[in-house]
């Protein structure tokens, strides 16, 4: 076995603890840094997107109206009123609607069994029903308001007739009915609403139906007929026992149908 000097193997130590160093130091600055390498690298982060604001509107919300229905109720035509409305008691039997009338046939604008009259005549008509209830009398009504287009048919019947006599006295081409201004009635028993004796039918246009023209029991009913009738503000044309006007100032002829 070699023998090595002490000064060599001194050499030697110091050469090996020199290598252990420089090892070591390679080996420290090779490591991962433990305060920023060893943490994983964070995924990138999308910018960030503001949440979507709603604007609150200080307005009142928009409102969906209610699907309205068109009711197909009748109305009177304005600015008239239905008689019934005001006085429910008076019988209504409108004549034109059917063929019970003069001319033999239904009258064009009449389209239901209705009464229409100027507000103002319709009240005193109700003062007449009123005040022929204590006597068991009552009103019953043939005609009220009639359109335009009816008073014209009433008058194209009369020539077709070749009865141009009765346009004018009995039939007229312009009517206070067509304002509503004109009602054709006669007296009834309110016990089972028959008729009174007028001394002729309705529309009976002869001199007969002269409202003087009367005798007997024709004579007295006519006459409180035209006393209740006056006494409310009504006028009698002297040439029809069942014809009254109520003058209304302003009221137009109209051609709204009956309905």
């Amino acid at each position: 076995m070699a023998v090595v000097p002490l000064a060599r193997r001194a050499r030697v130590r110091r050469a090996a603890v020199l290598l252990g160093l420089l090892v070591a130091c390679s080996e420290e600055r090779s490591a991962p840094d433990a305060t920023t390498s060893a943490a994983p690298r964070a995924a990138p982060v999308a910018p960030a997107t503001a949440a979507p604001t709603t604007t609150r509107s200080t307005a009142a919300p928009p409102t969906t109206a209610a699907p309205t229905t068109t009711l197909s109720l009748p109305v009177p035509p304005a600015p008239l009123v239905d008689v019934l409305d005001v006085e429910p008691t008076i019988l209504v039997a409108i004549s034109k609607v059917g063929a019970d009338n003069v001319t033999g046939a239904p009258l064009p604008g009449y389209e239901a069994n209705r009464a229409f009259l100027q507000p103002q005549a319709a009240a005193a008509l109700a003062e007449v029903q009123r005040a022929l209830r204590p006597q068991g009398l009552g009103l019953k009504l043939y005609d009220a308001y009639r359109p335009v287009r009816a008073t014209q048919a009433m008058v194209d019947w009369a020539r077709s007739q070749g009865r141009g006599d009765l346009v004018g006295p009995y039939i007229a081409s312009r009517s206070f009915h067509n304002s509503g201004q004109a009602v054709d009635l006669t007296l009834v028993s309110l016990a089972d609403g028959a008729e009174l004796d007028m001394g002729t039918a309705y529309e009976t246009y002869a001199p007969e139906a002269n409202t003087a023209n009367a005798t007997g029991v024709a004579a007295q009913n006519r006459a409180v007929l035209v006393g209740a009738m006056e006494a409310a503000g009504f006028e009698n044309y002297d040439g029809e026992w069942w014809h009254y006007n109520f003058f209304v100032p302003g009221a137009e002829p109209l051609d709204e149908p009956v309905r």
